[in-house]
């Protein structure tokens, strides 16, 4: 299911998730971690990214281009659960990343990072049913957004 409206969201928009008062404690249930693949060419940002995500119990794989991510996409047995995207790479400029993904993996959930999202590119990203990070974001924001966009798929 592709959701019909896409969102340009930064980091001030996303609050942390909070227990609410009066919920039952229930011991956990051990369910198989999410996996994520983060694709950016920033080697700093995808660390920063995999530590975040590893500590809070995804299972993380990393590209730093295009041709990267298209590999370790293609060759997984079962595709993530959610791709990071980075818009700009070094050998894609375009949203033919994104196209591969919806194309190999309806289902995976995609967030598109950027710090240079123009009007089309957010039309494009609407009409792939993708949400849009606006770069830089802190981490802190990083597991809401996430979990919110786990959570229509």
């Amino acid at each position: 299911m592709t959701p019909d409206v896409s969102t340009r969201i930064s980091a001030t928009d996303a609050s942390p998730l909070q227990a609410t008062a009066g919920e039952s404690s229930r011991p956990a249930v051990k369910c198989p971690a999410r996996r994520v693949l983060v694709v950016d060419d920033e080697p700093l940002v995808r660390w920063a990214v995999a530590e975040t995500l590893n500590g809070h119990g995804y299972d993380v794989f990393e590209a730093g281009d295009a041709a990267s991510a298209r590999q370790l996409f293609s060759g997984s047995r079962t595709p993530p659960d959610l791709v990071l995207l980075d818009l700009l790479l070094p050998d894609s400029s375009d949203l033919g990343v994104l196209q591969f993904i919806r194309d190999a993996s309806p289902t995976t959930a995609v967030i598109l990072m950027t710090a240079c999202g123009s009007p089309q590119v957010l039309a494009d990203a609407a009409r792939l049913g993708v949400r849009v990070l606006d770069k830089p974001f802190e981490m802190d924001a990083l597991i809401p957004i996430l979990e919110a966009e786990l959570s229509v798929y």
